[in-house]
């Protein structure tokens, strides 16, 4: 039977502050590097879109290899936690070098945006796939499972929040005229903050053993773990990351060129992080609606926010922007810590089903999901602005141009987060989940 009040308040805040350390070094790559790399370092904005779309594609497929080594590491402090303090300080160095703008031919600058990406994304995934890995072993009751990744989710929403509203006024601080110079001390500035939190979470988190599975897992066993639950959360991660970076990177050409006033920038962004209040909220719609249902009332609202915006720019309303933002960055909220404690469901489904408990292939599949998701908003949104003919020499842009950070911005969430609300339709582990553990445990009493 599920136990109550497993994880200290300690170790809840070392966890959350984890992600507020990912999210200092993530944010500031999924929102402003496309910025950076066509505003600052002079590369094409077609040429950025399949720059993220090739990286992420080979940086999704490391995340099997990062799962399954994982899931075979076996150290004194656990499978998960020691990847926290052997990589903080590589991941935080590799953040500063790739918001390094080096004198390089336009060739050499690809290159080394290549490069730079390329590491700085595996790194990432193998801090963060642990990080994701870990919850199931913290505890085994879904509602302290929920609560858990809600603070979180708090937390890196927090860290979020600190990136997009501090970036610009700390690059025209720290760099003055030179953006470059500007952006390479921020980054350097989040890295110097993201150690000791890393440390920190390795030092103050537990790994429990609820379940007797198998130290090492054979991959060809861990594929027994799959399920059609994990493949619907899978998916609708997918969407969801999409449609966070094509968002992120979209804001600061939609604020700046769609509504000519730049200066809100940094308001617009930080209205994204109300999702920290909805964050809040989460153990309270879960208890009465359940995981699936509370997330689909999450992606109505950023549907309704995404169509107030587009109501704005007809009444050229910054109000009616601001509001529309709002809105959407409530509905988030109630999105991407469900998708992590769910994620966690679906494992024990899978065990249940075919005696296998793979969390580290699991987790690092639907991490996959993440960053395909990614991959595609990152491109998307890039190729859109050169699709509109988008040109940062120009104070004005083309009307085309105009359409495509709008698309880009509006139409895109609309349309994806439409089709996952019809998706999550299909998810019924909820009401099952209960019995599935009662079950998991008796086997393994009987073993």
């Amino acid at each position: 039977m599920y136990k109550v009040d497993q994880v200290s308040w300690k170790e809840r805040i070392s966890y959350g502050l984890a992600d507020t350390a990912s999210n200092l070094i993530f944010v500031m790559v999924s929102t402003y590097l496309l910025y950076f790399y066509t505003d600052v370092v002079g590369v094409g904005a077609g040429i950025v879109g399949t720059l993220f779309l090739i990286v992420r594609f080979l940086d999704a497929g490391t995340d099997l290899i990062a799962g399954y080594t994982i899931d075979r590491t076996n150290t004194k402090w656990g499978k998960f936690r020691p990847y926290f303090l052997w990589l903080a300080v590589p991941f935080a160095v590799m953040g500063v070098v790739t918001f390094l703008a080096p004198d390089l031919s336009g060739s050499g600058k690809i290159v080394y945006a290549y490069a730079t990406y390329i590491i700085l994304g595996l790194i990432y995934t193998f801090i963060n796939i642990p990080l994701s890995a870990m919850l199931p072993s913290m505890t085994n009751n879904p509602l302290e499972r929920h609560e858990v990744t809600s603070i979180r989710m708090i937390f890196g929403q927090a860290g979020g929040f600190i990136v997009s509203v501090a970036t610009l006024p700390l690059v025209a601080l720290l760099g003055g005229d030179d953006e470059s110079k500007g952006f390479a001390l921020t980054m350097a500035l989040f890295g110097v903050i993201a150690i000791p939190m890393f440390i920190n979470a390795f030092k103050n988190t537990r790994e429990r053993e609820y379940y007797k599975a198998q130290k090492d897992v054979p991959f060809k066993e861990g594929i027994k773990a799959f399920n059609i639950p994990w493949l619907i959360i899978f998916i609708t991660k997918m969407a969801f990351f999409f449609v966070f970076i094509i968002r992120n990177q979209s804001t600061i050409y939609f604020v700046k060129y769609n509504f000519g006033n730049e200066s809100i920038i940094p308001i617009v962004m930080g209205l994204n992080y109300l999702t920290v209040v909805s964050l809040l909220l989460i153990p309270w719609f879960t208890k009465r609606l359940g995981g699936k249902k509370t997330m689909q009332t999450g992606i109505i609202f950023s549907i309704v926010g995404s169509l107030v915006i587009f109501l704005s720019i007809f009444a050229t309303s910054v109000p009616l922007l601001l509001i529309g933002v709002g809105i959407g960055g409530l509905g988030l909220g109630l999105v991407p810590s469900l998708l992590f404690s769910m994620i966690a469901d679906t494992i024990d489904y899978g065990e249940w089903k075919s005696g296998v408990r793979a969390n580290g292939l699991l987790y690092s599949g639907s991490t996959f999901a993440a960053k395909f998701g990614m991959g595609i908003g990152g491109a998307a949104g890039a190729w859109m602005l050169a699709l509109g003919n988008y040109d940062p020499s120009l104070a004005q842009q083309s009307a085309s141009a105009l359409n495509a950070i709008e698309f880009a911005f509006i139409w895109f969430p609309v349309i994806s987060f439409s089709l996952v609300l019809i998706l999550l339709q299909f998810y019924k582990l909820d009401k099952i989940h209960p019995q599935i553990v009662r079950e998991i445990e008796e086997r393994n009493k009987n073993n």
